[in-house]
């Protein structure tokens, strides 16, 4: 988990910067290692280079800027740093595939009222679901205002300010095992928060019957509190006799986490996995059999 808790760090510090100049110089002295060291952990961790990533989000909030305020595409190119109009157009057009002024345009002409986003947020997520003990005191929808990359993301929060921390909500999905059977997975996203009790991603392998052979929620390593978009990571290994995979994101008590950026991939045994219900974690003797102990 050293490394994960690197990229965090850099993400943090990336992320408080994306309007400001920066170079790699800056960046080791954040997470402790050298530059040429950091750049392959990120690698490792994000997919992305560092600066793959910092481009992918300045071009997201550059998307945001056009669809939400009325700055000058020439302001907004130079507010996240880029030289020139035209090298700022050039970038934007491969991810959106589309220049910045005909992007702005599009995406005004479809906005909806506030009407049709109540609607459309009463409306299921393709391929998600809302779940967990208490679903009924949370609400789940896409945001098209707060996204990491693309065009938007999926949040999640508590629809009355009594949620305490014994009820919960979690936007989840499932799949089949096979393709991953006797492999070690790694499943990363990206979340950001207000003012949340407790929350996390989550993974879990069962069985066919149902049982629970891999699982890992982030309980111990938990976000909290208002935080800006970071990298979170599970990894677990999925048994042969694995047949379903769940996973999604947890909110307990109140708050609001947006998700997104959702990444699957293979891993060797050099990553360590990160699997609750491992025997390691269990104490090697049982403890306090007659409760005589404080």
């Amino acid at each position: 988990m050293e490394y994960s808790q690197a990229t965090q760090r850099t993400i943090a510090f990336i992320e408080e910067q994306l309007t400001e100049e920066m170079t790699l110089e800056h960046l080791p002295h954040t997470a402790g290692y050298s530059k040429y060291h950091l750049s392959r952990i990120f690698k490792q961790e994000t997919g992305l280079t560092i600066g793959e990533y910092i481009r992918i989000r300045r071009l997201a909030l550059a998307a945001s800027y056009l669809m939400y305020s009325n700055a000058s595409i020439l302001t907004i190119a130079f507010t996240l740093q880029f030289q020139s109009q035209e090298a700022f157009t050039r970038a934007f057009k491969e991810i959106y595939a589309l220049p910045p002024g005909k992007y702005r345009k599009m995406m005004q002409s479809l906005s909806m009222t506030e009407e049709e986003k109540l609607v459309v947020s009463n409306e299921q997520v393709k391929g998600w679901m809302l779940s967990g003990g208490n679903p009924e005191l949370y609400q789940f929808h896409t945001d098209d205002k707060v996204f990491h990359s693309g065009t938007r993301s999926g949040v999640l929060y508590s629809s009355t300010a009594s949620a305490n921390n014994g009820q919960f909500a979690t936007m989840m999905q499932g799949f089949q095992a096979a393709e991953f059977k006797g492999k070690r997975l790694k499943m990363s996203c990206y979340l950001k928060t207000v003012d949340v009790a407790k929350c996390g991603a989550w993974m879990r392998i069962d069985n066919a019957t149902g049982d629970t052979i891999q699982f890992d929620n982030m309980d111990q390593r938990s976000v909290k509190g208002t935080t800006e978009w970071n990298h979170y990571s599970i990894v677990l290994d999925v048994p042969e006799e694995g047949d379903s995979i769940y996973f999604g994101v947890l909110l307990i008590g109140s708050g609001k986490v947006w998700a997104d950026g959702f990444r699957f991939e293979e891993v060797d045994d050099k990553v360590p996995s990160t699997n609750m219900l491992s025997q390691e974690r269990l104490p090697k003797q049982p403890a306090n059999l007659d409760f005589s102990m404080d």
